[in-house]
């Protein structure tokens, strides 16, 4: 079978299991299908850990200085949630269709662990150590044909219940063994410099309404203060009180959304002891009001499926 071949038949399944514009959340709870009709501008968003298949049309993220691209030759894969800003290329003609793996940490660990039995782990993996938290890696072979026998059998419910869960362990199986595959794992293990900050991270996101304390989460990483700032920048991109910062407005901006509350009780919700220096770094992040930002969320399809994980997430 060419490429070619294989990636219509992956498209013509995704338009069967996304008909609609919006997330589909598919039987299988961690997985879940994306349709989009229409371009999207840059905006700031939030992944929670995950890998995400672009089969259609382009996503384009920007975090630093890089520019990542994922699309039908490229997959992402988020060890860690990183902030960052993107845009999509999608039409009424040309849909952008894609497929969204929320990490289940337990399949996850499993698959990981069995790997590492087999080829052996490094705590100091050198592709591991200074890893940004999301990257996209190129599309081969493997992955793309169970990719795609993953989706056949998603199309059929008793296929979905019979083959869906070891369809699934073998995609993970793919992208665990793959380029990515040493940076999610000393995630999962907790291993390296990358696994300590992932730890942080959890903290970060477990913790974000409490005042942030550096020494604490740098402590509980097992790093010094300096080292643990080196390590965390090289990772998100950012510094720890940039990130929670981030961390923040982006659950406040998904309280307003879908709690309805206002600017001022989402402020406090998350952690801000004065409303009108929320609005301020609200505005400076998403480029407009509490209240223009959640109009705009609102009149779009780009709205995150659910919104109870561990993570803070705008995906």
């Amino acid at each position: 079978m060419t490429d070619d071949h294989r990636q219509r038949q992956i498209r013509d399944l995704l338009h069967q299991l996304a008909p609609d514009e919006g997330y589909t959340v598919s039987p299988i709870d961690s997985v879940r299908w994306l349709r989009s009709n229409r371009p999207l501008d840059r905006t700031p968003v939030l992944y929670e850990p995950g890998i995400v298949f672009v089969c259609q049309g382009r996503k384009r993220g920007f975090v630093g200085d890089r520019t990542i691209v994922y699309d039908a030759r490229h997959y992402l894969v988020v060890a860690v949630p990183v902030p960052f800003t993107m845009e999509t290329d999608a039409s009424e003609a040309a849909p952008l269709l894609a497929v969204y793996l929320r990490l289940d940490p337990t399949l996850a660990a499993d698959v990981a662990l069995a790997i590492d039995r087999s080829r052996g782990s490094r705590d100091d993996d050198p592709s591991a150590s200074e890893t940004l938290g999301l990257e996209a890696s190129p599309m081969d072979d493997r992955i793309e044909a169970t990719l795609l026998r993953f989706l056949e059998a998603m199309a059929d419910p008793v296929e979905t219940a019979v083959l869906g869960p070891a369809l699934l362990r073998e995609l993970y199986f793919r992208v665990l063994d793959g380029p990515q595959g040493a940076t999610l794992r000393s995630v999962l293990g907790e291993r390296g410099h990358l696994g300590r900050i992932a730890l942080a991270l959890r903290r970060i996101h477990a913790d974000f309404a409490e005042p942030l304390d550096v020494s604490r989460l740098a402590r509980e990483a097992g790093l010094g203060l300096a080292a643990f700032h080196a390590h965390f920048k090289a990772v998100t991109q950012t510094t720890p009180m940039q990130y929670l910062k981030s961390t923040r407005l982006h659950r406040a901006r998904l309280l307003m959304l879908r709690q309805g509350m206002t600017a001022a009780s989402a402020a406090d919700r998350v952690g801000y002891a004065s409303a009108s220096q929320f609005s301020r770094e609200f505005r400076r992040l998403f480029g407009q009001a509490p209240q223009a930002e959640v109009a705009r969320l609102k009149a779009s399809f780009a709205l995150p499926a659910r919104d109870d994980g561990p993570f803070v997430s705008s995906h």
